[in-house]
């Protein structure tokens, strides 16, 4: 029960994010991601192509 709490107090302690904050920080990551997989849908494509030239 001690570590429950402990866990308790602790969780007081956090600083939450407001909503206005969390929803810019998803946005954030979710245009990151979505900018990573175009560079790698780009550079593999680009990969294959030269490998196909070079195979040929």
């Amino acid at each position: 029960m001690k570590f429950i709490k402990s866990v308790r107090d602790e969780m007081k302690k956090v600083t939450w994010p407001s909503k206005k904050q969390l929803r810019k920080d998803t946005l954030i990551v979710i245009e990151t991601t979505v900018l990573f997989a175009i560079l790698f849908f780009v550079m593999d494509t680009a990969i294959q192509t030269a490998f196909g030239w070079i195979l040929r």
